[in-house]
């Protein structure tokens, strides 16, 4: 059974670059872009202050609409194709997920259901934060927090 948390989150400052991809190709995608990000955030002696995340905002495996971006400590300036915006604050639900992003869709709906038999909205956003990378772990040891912010 998957532990699932409601929390009140505070804003917060983010950098991102937000495309559309297909699902074979987003692994490149968000390694382009956390790549660019990190070189983007070391021109101002920044640091993320939390794990990298990627943003659904579709659930369109053909036509994804991505966010790819690092929590930061203050807006910084735009570049090209990376904005700087601050997630809202508002309730979340959330739960860490340990093991392959293949086997994502049980926590995904465990966590839909949960929403619906407690009366929540999620507002179909859905983002992924990355502790670990499969450069770095075996797969059964990635781990991922998802959050679904509400309505």
């Amino acid at each position: 059974m998957l532990a699932i948390e409601l929390s009140e989150e505070k804003a917060q400052p983010v950098v991102s670059i937000r495309t559309t991809t297909k699902l074979e190709l987003l692994p490149q995608v968000i390694g382009e872009s956390y790549m660019k990000i990190m070189s983007y955030l070391q021109e101002f002696g920044e640091k993320p202050v939390c794990a990298p995340f990627t943003a659904y905002h579709n659930l369109d495996m053909q036509n994804l609409d991505v966010e790819m971006g690092f929590p930061i400590a203050r807006l910084l300036p735009e570049k090209d194709d990376i904005k700087a915006r601050e997630l809202p604050p508002g309730k979340v639900v959330s739960s860490i997920y340990k093991g392959p992003y293949s086997g994502m869709e049980q926590p995904y709906n465990e966590m839909f259901k949960w929403i619906e038999e407690n009366g929540y909205t999620s507002t179909g956003i859905y983002f992924e934060y990355y502790f670990n990378s499969p450069q770095e772990v075996p797969e059964s040891e990635l781990l991922t927090k998802i959050v679904m912010p509400l309505i």
